[in-house]
This record gives structure tokens, C-alpha cells and sequence, in this order.
């Protein structure tokens, strides 16, 4: 516990964030928040803000920040707009279990309900995306819900904290104290594994014939993976990734099947209903995974293991649920469960890789003709940076195929927007990857579509000088939405095509240089070029306009029914 000291309401703050370790933070300043900005102008040795140009942008790079960091993220708004403008970003973070903190500035506490200018009802507004949100009208208020934010946020299954500071509590003197919050009642985020479910579930895992792991996000977030290749390697059983789970596996291993979900692999989700027993591990069978739940998993005992009791059970129904961290719950099972080996399964599903080489691999990966390929691209960039870079995208046709083709290894990261499907995404997480893992080769791949909704952090780039490659996959379409037109709407593209500014002259225009190649015969020096220049740059690819990604299980249908064409 520090030393009481009498000092204003705005350096408490910064003193509090000090004491959790927090030294980075993103945001953009306002009227309502300006105290807390002053005072950080006195510690700018001890703490790095990052000047993003939207609080949208401020809270992607926050969450992306977090994610290549382990760390709980830091982002500052202003109250009104500004604090409304950062709900999308909560939203993510909640959906994805990413822990960071909100702290928004407020109006005065004596104006606070009678729509004073700029006042918004925060509390109400971020109530349904955050895991915890507290109202600070009081200076001695600061130290305790700072400490209550951080224990929050990072413990048991991670997510968002907002905070919001009322102006007079900013500007009040306190005798200020920090210690740091190790418990709070009736709030167990680390649940203590039952051991007669985990001997069912390793007698259920020793008798099987076809079994298959899925797993999720929460296995890097427990930091798992060392211990999933144990489990998978004594027991003999296939490994696969959810979108968010993708780098948590290695995916040269033998073991590994593929990406499940809507345009995941063809053999996990085929094989899903063919399975007698699915492991489901820190995942929480969302609908892009499943499709109709009522036929799914239709052979298959199920064995889930999550840190959340609220998602066991929730979509599809454990045979034994087991509440338990990760990490916890593999070291707990990996002396239960005997060495076994599954060989006539996985020949079942290299089969199904064959057959998906075959029809879509190598259309996507391998094209004919002069228009690059999205595919190519990715397949491209993987070979070039053996796997090993932190990729970021944004959401759309473009993070399904490099979700597919770039092939991570086990020192690479993947930054996505998973549950929320965040487009504008991109742009800003890959600068907070950036500040995140300074010493790592951070790509950011991007469509046309998502790049304009956050464009103007490109000016956050400049300003700061973050090294991140851009590549901007631009078919002129809002590609995903476009594919759907295709396949389900009669081809009736209706407001899906885009007329596109010169993103180079944009790029430009923020001292950023760029290139722009129409001709695959272009491509693989083009992007080699972009990899070994030093510092920011950005890629213009101009994509075949109406290429698909395939394979693709057709909303509200079986996993069964998975489309190759």
C-alpha cells in the first residue's frame, strides 16, 4: 500500500494506473477529461499516450494492444460523444474476452442528469458490453475502483471495465493511497476444477474412436498451448482452431486438422457429426461454428471445458461440463488420459484436405489468369515471413482467407474481430499490435471497405512513427456481403459495390508511401518489397472482383452440408 499524499483527483488516476503497471494508454483528449490530461502531461517519462484520431480507433488499438501483450489495456475518452463513440470497441472486447479499461471523462456531478452539454448516461449505455462499470463523483472514489477495474478485467474470463470520472471529482484534492484489490466478494473468477468430472471425462476420452478437439481463444488466453500439444500429442487426437483460436496450435503439426466454422476447413466440420466425442476447449460454440444446432454434433459426446460457467450448456449441451480455466483443466486431465493413437480418423480427414486442395486450394492459392488473387496474397505472405509475423485484419472476405492461408506458427498471433465482427477494425488494432510487440513484424491485411471506416488513423501512424505493413485488398466491393448477393440473392448486388478514392494519394497525403499493382506477375516481388522496407508503408492490391471464399457451411444450415463451390 503507497503512502497517503495529498495531490488533485487527475494525478490519482495516473498515480493508480502506475501502480497496476499500466505505462501505455490510448486515447483522444476533450473538454470533460482534460484534467486527467493535464495531469499526465507531468509523468509523459513514466507513461506513453498514444493520440489516436477517433476514440473508436483509441479502443481497437487498446484491445489489440492487450492481445499481443497479456497485458490489461489502458484507453482514455472524453464524456458525450466521445464515450459513445468507444461502445462498439466495448462490445468487441467483451465478445472476444479482451480485459481493458474505459476511463471516460463526465460532465460536473451537480449537472449530472440534466442534459448538460455533452453528458451522456454512460453507466446505463455500457452496461450490457462490459463485465463491470462504476461512476467515480467522489475523489476518494479513484484508488479503490482503479484497483477493482484492473482485478476485474484481467481475472477469470477477461473483458471490459469502464470507468467514468466526473470533472469535479478530477479537480478535487484528496489524501490519495493506492492498494491494490486481491479479492472481492461472491466473485470467484477462478473456479476450482472437479475432479470426479475430470476422471469422466478421461474415461470418456480413453474409450473413444473418433474424437476431435476444438479449440478456442481461451487456450491463449490461459496460455494453454504448451500443454493442448501435450494433451493432443499423448492421446493421438485432432486439434482444431476456431477463428480466435488460430496460433494457439501449431499448424504444421501432424495433429492439426484445420479452422472450424462457417469457412473454416473442410474436414472439421464435416467430420463434426461423424465425431463420438468433441472436446470443446475455452470455446463457446458460436453459430459461425455450429450452424443448426439441431444437427449438430448429431454422433457425439461432449466434453467442454470453459472458465465461463454461463457458456456451458448454453448452445449445445455438455455431457460433462467441466468450469475450470484451461490451463487448469489440461493439467489436470493430461496424467488421467492414456497414449492412444487414432490413425484410421485422421486418415479420414486428410481425405477431406485432399478433396479441398483439390476443388478450392488451389484455385484460391494457385490461380491462372492476370488478376491477383486474395489467396495468393496470403498464401504468399505466410511463405515470406514462415508464419511468424503478428497478423491483424479486419472483417470481411479478406480475414476468412488469411484466417485460412497464412499458416501461423507458434511465435505468431492472430488479431481479428470474432464475435462483434467489427468492420474498421483493422486499421487501429494493428497500430496497438505494433506498440504491443515493438520487436515483431506486425501485417495488417485490410478490404476496401473496412479501410475507409478508419482511415484517418493512418494520421495516428505518422504522428507516431509505428512501423506496420498495410495490405489493402481492394475488389471495389463490400466482398462478403456481396458473396451472400451471389449465392442466396439472385446475384442482385444491391449497394454492396464501391467507388474507391486513390488510397495511395491518401496514404500520401499522411507521408505514408504506398504502391498499388493490378498484375499478378507483379505481386510476389510487390510484396517483398513492402517486407523489407523499413517503417510503415501500405500495399494496394486491386483483387479479382467477384472471387469467393469457399468452402462456406451456408448460414442455418448442417455442418454437413458445408459448400466447396
Amino acid at each position: 500500500m503507497t503512502p497517503a499524499m495529498k495531490i488533485k483527483g487527475s494525478e490519482a488516476l495516473i498515480k493508480s494506473l502506475l501502480e497496476e503497471g499500466a505505462d501505455t494508454l490510448f486515447g483522444y483528449i476533450g473538454g470533460a477529461i482534460m484534467p486527467v490530461y493535464d495531469a499526465l502531461y507531468d509523468y509523459s517519462d513514466r507513461m506513453k499516450h498514444y493520440l489516436m484520431r477517433h476514440e473508436q480507433g483509441a479502443i481497437h488499438a487498446t484491445q489489440a494492444y492487450s492481445r499481443v501483450t497479456g497485458k490489461t489495456g489502458v484507453c482514455f475518452a472524453t464524456s458525450g460523444p466521445g464515450a459513445t463513440n468507444i461502445v462498439t470497441g466495448l462490445a468487441d472486447a467483451q465478445l472476444d474476452s479482451t480485459p481493458l479499461i474505459c476511463i471516460t471523462g463526465q460532465v460536473h456531478s451537480a449537472l449530472l442528469g440534466t442534459d448538460a452539454f455533452q453528458e451522456q448516461d454512460m453507466i446505463s449505455i455500457s452496461m450490457p458490453v462490459t463485465k463491470w462499470n462504476f461512476q467515480i463523483t467522489k475523489p476518494e472514489e479513484i484508488g479503490p475502483a482503479i484497483a477493482k477495474a484492473f482485478y476485474v478485467a484481467g481475472s477469470g474470463r477477461p473483458g471490459p471495465v469502464l470507468i467514468d470520472f466526473t470533472k469535479d471529482a478530477q479537480m478535487a484534492e484528496l489524501e490519495f493511497s493506492y492498494e491494490k484489490c486481491t479479492g472481492i466478494r461472491s466473485y470467484f473468477p477462478i473456479p476450482k476444477i472437479d475432479h470426479n468430472q475430470a476422471q469422466e471425462a478421461a474415461t470418456l476420452i480413453n474409450n473413444c474412436q473418433k474424437p476431435l478437439i476444438l479449440a478456442g481463444h481461451g487456450t491463449k488466453i490461459s496460455g494453454a498451448q504448451q500443454l493442448l500439444l501435450s494433451f493432443a500429442e499423448k492421446t493421438g487426437i485432432p486439434v482444431s482452431n476456431t477463428l480466435l483460436g488460430l496460433s494457439g496450435f501449431p499448424q504444421e503439426h501432424p495433429l492439426y486438422v484445420g479452422m472450424l466454422g462457417m469457412h473454416g476447413n473442410y474436414g472439421p466440420n464435416i467430420k463434426t457429426n461423424d465425431a463420438d466425442l468433441l472436446i470443446a476447449i475455452g470455446m463457446r460454440f458460436d453459430d459461425r461454428v455450429t450452424g443448426d444446432l439441431s444437427r449438430y454434433a448429431i454422433n457425439a459426446k461432449v466434453i467442454h471445458i470453459d472458465i465461463d460457467k454461463s457458456e456451458l450448456s448454453k448452445n449445445v449441451k455438455a455431457d460433462i461440463p467441466i468450469l475450470a480455466d484451461a490451463r487448469q483443466a489440461l493439467d489436470t486431465l493430461l496424467p488421467l488420459v492414456q497414449e492412444r493413437k487414432h490413425d484410421a480418423w485422421l486418415k479420414e480427414f486428410k481425405e477431406c484436405q485432399r478433396i479441398e486442395n483439390e476443388v478450392v486450394v488451389h484455385n484460391q492459392c494457385y490461380p491462372e489468369g492476370s488478376d491477383p488473387h486474395m489467396g495468393e496474397v496470403a498464401r504468399l505472405i505466410s511463405e515470406m515471413t514462415h508464419g511468424e509475423a503478428i497478423i491483424v485484419t479486419d472483417v470481411g472476405q479478406h480475414q476468412m482467407i488469411t484466417a485460412r492461408y497464412y499458416r501461423f506458427a507458434p511465435t505468431s498471433n492472430f488479431i481479428t474481430s470474432g464475435g462483434l465482427g467489427t468492420m474498421g477494425f483493422g486499421l487501429p488494432a494493428a497500430f496497438g499490435a505494433a506498440v504491443g510487440a515493438p520487436h515483431k513484424q506486425v501485417i495488417a491485411v485490410i478490404g476496401d471497405g473496412g479501410f475507409q471506416m478508419t482511415i484517418q488513423e493512418l494520421g495516428s501512424y505518422f504522428q507516431h512513427k509505428i512501423p506496420v505493413k498495410i495490405i489493402l485488398l481492394n475488389n471495389n466491393f463490400l466482398g462478403m456481403v456481396r458473396q451472400w448477393q451471389e449465392m442466396f440473392f439472385n446475384k442482385r448486388y444491391s449497394y454492396t459495390e464501391m467507388i474507391n478514392p486513390d488510397f495511395i494519394a491518401i496514404a500520401k497525403g499522411y507521408h505514408i508511401p504506398g504502391r498499388k499493382i493490378t498484375d499478378r506477375s507483379d505481386l510476389p516481388a510487390a510484396l517483398q518489397e513492402l517486407l523489407n522496407e523499413p517503417g510503415t508503408r501500405l500495399l494496394e492490391i486491386v483483387v479479382r472482383k467477384e472471387e469467393n471464399v469457399m468452402p462456406m457451411v451456408p448460414a442455418g444450415e448442417s455442418v454437413s452440408n458445408i459448400r466447396l463451390t
